[in-house]
């Protein structure tokens, strides 16, 4: 049950419930987290193998927070360690699986091994929930599922295209099972969140994103080379789009996070119009790679030195997301702007420089 809090427009857990986080050492996973700890009376039980992130998210979470949680390592793909350590928990109320290989170049040089994880991870977990008759799930998908869209803004009504890279065909195949699972099992609700680009950090500059190897994503790559530990390669310049570059949505890590606690509320109140719920999750505006560069050089007064090299196999042209539907049924609306997200970047870089984390 929920009860209103009396000074915000959250909610609070008046049980002792319980939520899975599998993933949860990872960028949105601890973004995620904060925001459980912050705004709801949850307890929460994280889930990482640290095999893309770093156990020290967790005392990163705890500084900002000032609360702990509880902590398990294993590998979702094994099946008998995941049922031996979740069987443990008790009053699960829901899970929200995040864990999944996620870099698009990665998967289309090395494709087994994302749908080896991506698909028997999940796989398992849903397993679990139906075994331990955990009825609300909430899946981390991607806006990858669109492939080269044919139309913009894309709703979740818009067709999907043939993915472009291994990753999104991960996604793709997981949405797939997903309401397959739900058509098999009734009782289970859940929630698809179609992210679109993630960015930025807490607004502290206390938690970001932590790429254990070489980042593959645009914000990490800008804030590394502004500092002089990374080079920029912008793939392509010469994109139908109005100024030849790649454009994205990007999205604070925040409001995402955010969105998950919002998404978690619709199914536990039983407000979801149907089992299965699709959400874009973007702030509905189309950003070239090019104005992110410029944002990020407005807000740390820094210029980036930067080239231009060929296209990157496995990139759409463009895509960008219509959120009414997010707006409306899970009453969210994305706080932060692109300068926001970028300052917040370079806070983070910063904290990193002073190895104060």
């Amino acid at each position: 049950m929920l009860l209103p809090h009396p000074t915000k427009n959250i909610y609070l857990y008046c049980t002792m419930q319980t939520i899975v986080v599998t993933g949860g050492a990872g960028y949105i996973g601890s973004h995620t987290i904060i925001e459980l700890l912050t705004q709801t009376k949850l307890t929460v039980v994280s889930v990482d193998n640290y095999s893309n992130s770093n156990a020290s998210a967790y005392e990163r979470v705890k500084k900002i927070t000032g609360k702990d949680f509880q902590k398990l390592e294993f590998d979702l793909c094994d099946k008998t360690a995941l049922n031996q350590q979740l069987s443990a928990i008790k009053n699960i109320a829901g899970i929200i699986h995040f864990a999944a290989f996620k870099s698009v170049p990665d998967s289309v040089a090395d494709p087994l091994k994302y749908y080896h994880n991506n698909i028997a991870s999940l796989v398992n977990i849903l397993d679990f929930a139906k075994n331990n008759h955990v009825t609300n799930f909430i899946f981390s998908s991607s806006c990858s599922v669109y492939g080269n869209a044919n139309e913009l803004p894309v709703t979740e009504n818009t067709p999907l295209q043939k993915a472009e890279s291994p990753y999104g065909h991960t996604k793709q195949i997981g949405e797939d099972l997903i309401e397959f699972f739900c058509k098999a099992n009734p009782e289970f609700k859940a929630v698809v969140l179609r992210y679109f680009n993630p960015v930025g950090a807490h607004v502290t500059g206390l938690n970001g994103e932590l790429p254990i190897s070489r980042p593959n994503n645009l914000a990490p790559i800008i804030t590394q080379t502004a500092v002089g530990k990374n080079s920029l390669t912008v793939f392509g310049n010469d994109f139908n789009t109005r100024d030849g570059y790649c454009v994205r949505d990007y999205i604070h890590v925040s409001d995402i996070a955010d969105a998950h606690l919002k998404a978690f509320d619709l199914i536990e109140q039983n407000r979801n119009k149907q089992q299965l719920s699709l959400y874009n999750l973007g702030t509905g505006n189309g950003v070239s790679v090019l104005e992110v560069i410029h944002a990020f050089e407005k807000m740390s007064e820094t210029k980036l030195n930067y080239k231009v090299g060929p296209r990157r196999e496995g990139d759409v042209i463009a895509v960008y997301a219509n959120n009414d539907k997010a707006k409306t049924e899970l009453n969210w609306l994305p706080k932060y702007n692109l300068d926001d997200m970028m300052l917040s970047a370079w806070k983070w870089q910063l904290t990193l420089e002073k190895g104060d984390y």
